[in-house]
């Protein structure tokens, strides 16, 4: 007898949270140096993936009584890794649509759900396009997965890096008394129609019932209250029905040291820099699409982290989602960049990461009308999903082959049809996007304003004064005129700046006489946020 075990309440929302419209697939794309052994990659995936995870052995079976994960009887490495071409020639266009098409097909629901295709001939290497359900894992649990396929060297053998299958048995992550309370609340809220937030704040009011639940479930109630009520984002063409047709998209890698100086010269952290660049690149295509950007802030929703030390190595889903509010009103790219980093600090210290993971739980156990009653109300509260996942910081090999560059997206629940993915590798930042047909058709344009964001930053930033040792809250002075509020991470020391030789001056030369400072009035402070910024700076907002 084939055997079974019941598949969390966390995944199995996931797996119920399948549309035509958005499938709930993690998709992938792995780019190589060399053509990659068909028959060692086969090897490898056995070995290292197949044999280790029984997750990749087995179906997810749907019945009355819940969800289940039930070994195939009948696997077959062939149903999961296949060879298929590109025309000859191809290139980078021809690849990228052909990861939008697998993108929107589905996989076997009677297989286990994965699936690699090899390109054997791209650009003289190969190319591999991954999708994998987002019930089996999550994006930081299977990006590790995945990585953990390759070696430090080409000649590695093939074997696997575990001899011993680890334990799945996965539980729900908060206590069951909590969850039916979320599921209460949810239910209560989402039939009161207007008053969404009304049911939440009133038990999360209810003191003789909460005291059960201790202040971390009050904060999460409260929490709910917060984001059921939280209006719908900016209107833009990010909005809309979401389609069956899908893009993908990706930029060329950058240096991420470059990304590490800029953060610790504004003490700001690597994920506030290339968060912001989303920002000013979203910014940037709403510009040249002729769309206002004015009082115009795009919700992105933030996938969270919550898996602890011995969930590392595990599969299924351990993390929560948190709403930013992107900044894309801002023109200055300094402001928009210390206002990401507000924002992402108050989201650090707030209850929605594990709130979220709480509600999917809750929704598992619940009706498949619940939940997506809930997902369509979260959709409308943003527009896009942003991940940035760390990747190793040295250059690995697959089958032999050497990795050059790699990209992944998340799916978008609901009506959410912009993907945003953040992926170091060997000390390179990826940018990819995946856009839905009727909101983005041409993700190609925005991929470019990713770097070229960034590069504005950097630029800008080397054109302050730096004849005197800097650190952030001095660089935010010279910026802004005053100081910032101080990040809740330390940015640890801030790099020193290159030296310049100064410039020969002829001997007949005149001396040039600088002009003196203009002093502010101290009776006329500035009225307006562009007065706070130094003119060679106020270009940037135009």
């Amino acid at each position: 007898m084939a055997r079974r075990e019941r598949m969390s309440a966390v995944d199995t929302a996931w797996l119920r949270m399948d549309r035509p419209t958005n499938l709930m697939m993690i998709v992938g794309v792995m780019v190589f140096d060399h053509r990659v052994d068909f028959d060692r990659l086969r090897d490898t995936i056995e070995a290292r993936l197949v044999a280790r995870y029984r997750r990749f052995r087995q179906c997810a079976v749907q019945e009355v009584a819940g969800a289940f994960w039930q070994d195939d009887p009948d696997f077959s490495m062939d149903a999961h890794l296949r060879r298929r071409a590109l025309p000859t020639g191809a290139g980078k266009k021809e690849l990228q649509k052909l990861a939008s098409e697998l993108a929107v097909q589905p996989l076997n629901p009677g297989k286990p759900l994965w699936r690699f295709d090899l390109i054997e001939d791209y650009e003289g290497g190969s190319a591999l396009v991954i999708r994998i359900h987002h019930s089996i894992a999550d994006g930081i649990a299977l990006v590790g997965v995945i990585l953990s396929l390759a070696d430090l060297t080409p000649d590695a053998p093939v074997q696997p890096h575990v001899t011993l299958e680890e334990d799945e048995t996965e539980g729900d992550p908060m206590p069951a008394g909590l969850l039916e309370t979320l599921a209460e609340t949810l239910a209560s809220a989402l039939n009161a129609g207007t008053e969404l937030g009304g049911k939440a704040f009133d038990l999360a009011s209810d003191r003789d019932r909460m005291s059960t639940y201790g202040r971390h479930g009050l904060g999460l109630l409260t929490e709910l209250a917060k984001l059921l009520a939280m209006p719908p984002d900016s209107p833009t063409s990010f909005k809309g029905k979401t389609s069956t047709v899908k893009h993908v998209a990706w930029c060329d890698p950058f240096p991420l040291a470059e990304v590490k100086a800029l953060g610790k010269a504004l003490g700001c952290s690597v994920n506030d820099v290339l968060l912001s660049a989303v920002a000013g690149a979203f910014r940037a295509y709403f510009e040249q699409k002729g769309e206002t950007v004015r009082d115009v802030e795009v919700r992105a929703m933030i996938p969270v982290n919550l898996r602890t030390a011995k969930d590392e190595g595990t599969l299924g889903n351990r993390f929560g989602l948190g709403t930013l509010s992107l900044p894309l009103h801002e023109g200055n790219p300094f402001a928009r960049l210390f206002m990401v980093r507000e924002r992402m600090n108050e989201l650090k210290s707030s209850y929605q990461p594990p709130l979220t993971l709480g509600i999917l739980a809750a929704v598992g156990h619940a009706p498949k009308i619940l939940q997506e009653q809930f997902l369509d109300i979260l959709a409308a509260k943003a527009s896009t999903v942003m991940t940035n996942v760390p990747g190793p910081k040295q250059s690995l090999y697959l089958a032999g082959s050497r990795l050059d560059q790699c990209m992944f997206w998340v799916p978008q629940s609901g009506d959410i049809g912009i993907g945003v993915s953040i992926l170091s590798y060997n000390d390179s930042v990826q940018f990819s996007l995946i856009t839905d047909h009727h909101f983005v058709p041409d993700p190609e344009t925005i991929t470019p304003l990713f770097a070229a964001e960034f590069d504005k930053m950097m630029l800008a930033l080397l054109m302050l004064d730096w004849e005197q040792p800097f650190d952030p809250a001095l660089v935010e002075q010279q910026l802004f005129g005053k100081q910032m509020p101080p990040p809740l991470i330390a940015a640890g020391p801030a790099p020193k700046p290159p030296r310049t030789r100064k410039p020969r001056v002829a001997a007949d030369a005149k001396p040039v006489t600088k002009p003196a400072a203009r002093k502010r009035s101290a009776g006329n402070p500035p009225a307006a946020s562009e007065a706070r910024i130094p003119k060679r700076f106020r270009n940037l907002a135009r």
